[in-house]
């Protein structure tokens, strides 16, 4: 099935919504947001203790991670300052799941302390571990199998090259030293492509995973009880893409774990899924209202928003696709490069789209911006952050981050009275 590129907001509620809260905005959709961790548990129902860990690093907002873990899902965190997020939300213990790469040592000593699910990058890891905190009974190990991922010959990405995970020699002696400090409780982890939009990626990812599972048993005699397939489930950005069936993505896995897991004594291992993007890229938008129109060697029309918002175009050249809000339905006849007022070339959020034709005032829905939207953010230019804004199931509208002001911008500055001169 196409993805069609609908808002989850009509024109008239997104006016009523821009009078109230300044322009851009990040505006999300619970409605959504709670239908697809619904679809997701759904999906995975069949295995016993499966849960889905949400990448906090996606959209760490308190209002959005509050949601998910009425839903069920835990947390995915990569940081200090994502662990006491976590924590202050309501996920506690085995409900974060701590993947860090090269991890500072107060990182490792607050998820003990909050007696996360730690998983380990690195084989070296386990000494540093042991020195700034201790090692628990239940540890991850994450695995590079190197060289290129492919799917039917399509190659995926390139693990070979990303800096994450233990080769599989190293897993095996990692389990082993592990063991004989005491560890009883065995967890497994891969990442190997990103946003994947095939019903192949899970399925394939699970089977290399299953079967490493299998070899580590029996190399090791390890308590292996859950494994972790991460992330990589992506959406379709653009129209024309096909999307991805999370249903069909269940079943595959499904189908996977019985031919490997259950005939080599596995059957009661618990699989985790840590999806940022699929749960949530939908159903957030970056909403903007137009300014400017130039028209020199190409037209140009300017947003109030710019790439400090929404920066995977400019750093990517990733699509997100536009609605120019009450003009859905207008014949795309004119060619615009849709910008934002950095002083950087690359501050675009469209090049030579075909939009309607666009005027002063006009609002614009940029799509798919729910997750490594506003998380990317920045203050170059001393732009600041917007507000974020949730369209709740009622129709209500509630504000659960406010946007940043200069006083916010000059907070860490080591002196008095900025704003008090005469």
């Amino acid at each position: 099935m196409m993805a069609e590129k609908i808002p989850f907001v009509n024109k008239e509620k997104l006016e009523e919504i821009a009078s109230q809260y300044a322009t851009p905005f990040y505006l999300y959709d619970e409605k959504g947001i709670r239908e697809t961790a619904r679809r997701v548990n759904k999906a995975f129902s069949w295995n016993n203790g499966f849960k889905e860990y949400f990448a906090v690093k996606a959209t760490p907002t308190p209002g959005i991670l509050k949601i998910l873990h009425e839903e069920g899902c835990g947390a995915d965190c990569s940081s200090y300052t994502e662990l006491i997020m976590a924590d202050a939300v309501g996920f506690k213990g085995d409900e974060i799941m701590f993947s860090s790469n090269d991890t500072p040592a107060e990182d490792f000593q607050l998820a003990r302390k909050l007696n996360a699910t730690i998983n380990l990058d690195d084989i070296t890891h386990i000494d540093f571990l042991e020195r700034v905190a201790d090692i628990p009974d239940t540890v991850c190990c994450r695995f590079n199998p190197g060289g290129h991922f492919a799917i039917a010959n399509n190659i995926m990405d390139n693990p070979g090259d990303a800096k994450y995970g233990m080769t599989r020699e190293q897993l095996t002696e990692a389990y082993k030293r592990l063991m004989a400090k005491g560890v009883k409780h065995f967890g497994l982890h891969a990442f190997l492509a990103s946003n994947t939009v095939t019903n192949d990626y899970y399925p394939e990812l699970a089977r290399i995973l299953f079967k490493v599972a299998v070899e580590l048993k029996e190399e090791t005699g390890a308590s292996i009880e859950f494994i972790n397939l991460s992330g990589g489930v992506g959406i379709a950005y653009r129209p024309d893409q096909p999307e991805n069936d999370i249903m069909e993505i269940g079943e595959g896995v499904r189908q996977a774990f019985e031919e490997v897991l259950v005939p080599a004594g596995l059957g009661n291992v618990r699989l985790y899924t840590e999806m940022g993007r699929y749960m949530l890229a939908p159903y957030g938008a970056l909403v903007s209202r137009v300014i400017h129109q130039k028209h020199i060697y190409k037209e140009y029309i300017g947003l109030d928003a710019c790439a400090a918002n929404l920066m995977r175009p400019a750093m990517y050249g990733s699509y997100h696709h536009i609605t120019v809000m009450g003009k859905e339905n207008a014949p795309c006849d004119h060619m615009y490069d849709v910008t934002g007022g950095l002083c950087e070339n690359n501050d675009k959020f469209a090049i030579d789209r075909m939009l309607p034709e666009i005027n002063i005032g006009d609002l614009v829905f940029i799509h798919d911006a729910g997750a490594h939207g506003f998380a990317m953010g920045y203050n170059y230019n001393g732009k600041l952050r917007s507000a974020e804004l949730l369209l709740k199931e009622d129709g209500s509208v509630e504000m659960i981050r406010r946007a940043e002001t200069p006083a916010d911008y000059f907070a860490t500055f080591d002196f008095t009275g900025l704003f008090n001169r005469d």
